[in-house]
């Protein structure tokens, strides 16, 4: 399996800046798809942003124009800008491998363990 390791989380107040880091060894050679999630307590889990093995990006609806996303293949890590955060962000962020176009059954559904995002009003 190719595991992924989020860092980076944190507590910030309402309008400051966090980045997300997702660690894969492996993801790019086996041509992994990236997914961002999210789930806040007492909720559902919920896809945040996603990168394709063509680069391709997607973001939810709640996050486009304040998150990107961007990777390093030299060094296997997916990053998650988040700009101008909103309480309502609070929640754990996970990434979850998934494969891609062409891309090797090791990178299916493997999820990191989550890192925590706090912002306060």
């Amino acid at each position: 399996q190719v595991q992924p390791v989020e860092s980076g989380g944190g507590s910030v107040q309402a309008g400051g800046s966090l980045r997300l880091s997702c660690t894969a060894p492996g993801f790019t050679a086996a041509k992994c798809d990236i997914h961002w999630y999210r789930q806040a307590t007492g909720s559902e889990r919920e896809w945040v942003s996603s990168i394709r093995t063509d680069g391709e990006t997607d973001y939810a609806d709640s996050v486009k124009g304040r998150f990107a996303i961007s990777e390093d293949r030299t060094r296997d890590t997916v990053y998650l800008q988040m700009n101008s955060l909103k309480p309502e962000d609070t929640a754990m962020y996970s990434c979850k491998t998934e494969v891609g176009w062409g891309g090797s059954w090791l990178c299916r559904n493997n999820w990191g363990q989550g890192t925590q995002v706090t912002v306060s009003s």
